[in-house]
């Protein structure tokens, strides 16, 4: 059993490892708040289904014109895998933000593989959500595209 101590310092040097593996092109980055009510959207949509996981979906999506929110991870080995979807996402006017780590999205996400991207929608693909779920979901996903899309705006 280890103290206090040693788990803050295991804890704040897996997120050194983190940080040291992200991607030279992840870019805007989620900060810590930013990136943990990033990762609570993507949860709520993914239990509400209206979350698209993986780049093969994520970029089909987009193409067929679903609007969203793209959450993608900063620590993806090769990046070649990746580079094209901040394109798509410009293009189709989809905002978008890096978080720093693969697993910590899939996680969010309910799958236990690591995740290159997700694409949070605004509504279900199939079905309905009940009023209440819909709201709470839509107010989430509105603050949050606010913020970054301040964010992006900075960092341009």
């Amino acid at each position: 059993m280890g103290s206090d101590v040693e788990m803050e310092k295991e804890k704040s040097s897996k997120e050194k490892r983190k940080m040291l593996m992200l991607s030279p092109i992840a870019r805007p980055l989620a900060g810590k708040k930013l990136c943990k009510r990033t990762l609570k959207l993507v949860r709520r949509a993914s239990e509400a289904k209206c979350l698209k996981r993986g780049v093969k979906e994520v970029v089909k999506s987009i193409r067929r014109g679903n609007k969203g929110f793209c959450v993608i991870a900063g620590n993806i080995s090769p990046i070649d895998v990746i580079t094209h979807v901040p394109i798509l996402c410009e293009e189709a006017d989809i905002p978008y933000i890096y978080v720093p780590s693969k697993e910590d999205l899939a996680g969010a996400g309910a799958t236990k593989r690591p995740t290159c991207c997700v694409l949070v929608l605004t509504s279900p693909t199939k079905g309905s959500l009940s009023e209440e779920e819909d709201k709470k979901l839509k107010e989430d996903y509105n603050e949050l595209v606010k913020e970054v899309r301040e964010l992006a705006t900075s960092f341009f």
